[in-house]
């Protein structure tokens, strides 16, 4: 058994930051968190559901730490986040249910190179058929206009 915890923009469906791990843990959310804050800056809310990995002390004081507004999805409610739950479906059915892997590493190399297509390569429906890292970054220089403009 493996687990892959990933962080989604909500806005533009692009996956900021993944890993995979043998323990669903706070150790592995916290990776996943440090490499997105790291790479795409501070958001406005982060929501997640109420694993005790999301619920942690460690996991909710950073996020309090960086003055970010916590979001989690109410109890038993997969919709309440339903853009990393539908990518969850896509990796699955597109990828990861299509290949047999002889060796986690594998598995690991699979899921980047996925990630990868889906953010740079993959056509969304929802977002007028545009990519999803295309449509950040547009949203990203958009905000940055704003604020120079204001």
């Amino acid at each position: 058994m493996v687990y892959l915890a990933a962080i989604i923009d909500w806005h533009s469906k692009a996956v900021l930051a993944h890993k995979i791990s043998n323990t669903m843990d706070s150790f592995l959310v916290m990776d996943v968190l440090d490499e997105a804050l790291s790479l795409y800056g501070t958001p406005e809310i982060f929501n997640t559901d109420q694993g005790s990995q999301y619920t942690s002390e460690i996991h909710t004081q950073r996020l309090k730490n960086k003055g970010i507004t916590i979001s989690m999805d109410g109890k038993g409610r997969a919709t309440d986040n339903i853009c990393i739950e539908r990518f969850w479906r896509s990796a699955k059915c597109e990828r990861i249910y299509l290949n047999e892997y002889g060796s986690i590493r594998a598995l690991i190399e699979d899921v980047d190179d996925y990630i990868e297509f889906y953010n740079h390569q993959r056509f969304h429906e929802t977002l007028d058929y545009k990519k999803p890292m295309n449509v950040y970054r547009e949203s990203i220089l958009a905000n940055e206009q704003q604020n120079e403009a204001a």
